[in-house]
């Protein structure tokens, strides 16, 4: 298996579980496939954050947010391995509560990551709503 289809197993496999959990009100597994070295920042849909302590206040905050993740859905456009670097761009189409409503969003989201020890982190991410 090349280095990208093993990139993209994982993001299809282990990303996609985390967000589903977000999205189900557990940031848990998110912060779990974040690195944990510096530098990490989110430009996000609905909060920024720089550096881990931002990021793990962002999640946690976030996690309260959603809830009753009933689709989630990651469609890529683009993605590549370079090294021990990656990217990703693309959209991700969710349904759950917001604030106990029920909520359909498309969302485009550009993440890149770092190879740590073998394995994939995070380690920013880009995203806005299409709506």
């Amino acid at each position: 298996m090349s280095d990208h289809q093993e990139f993209l197993s994982w993001v299809h496999g282990d990303l996609v579980a985390a967000e589903r959990a977000l999205f189900n009100g557990d940031d848990g597994p998110r912060r779990a496939i974040w690195s944990s070295t510096e530098p990490v920042s989110v430009l996000g849909a609905w909060r920024n954050a720089v550096g881990r302590a931002e990021l793990v206040g962002a999640f946690e905050e976030l996690a309260t947010t959603f809830s009753h993740c009933s689709a989630y859905s990651l469609e890529l456009i683009s993605s590549d391995v370079v090294g021990d670097m990656a990217f990703t761009a693309g959209y991700e189409r969710i349904t759950c509560d917001v604030n106990g409503k029920t909520r359909t969003m498309t969302v485009r989201s550009t993440q890149v990551y770092r190879r740590e020890e073998g394995a994939w982190r995070v380690v920013h991410r880009h995203a806005d709503p299409t709506d």
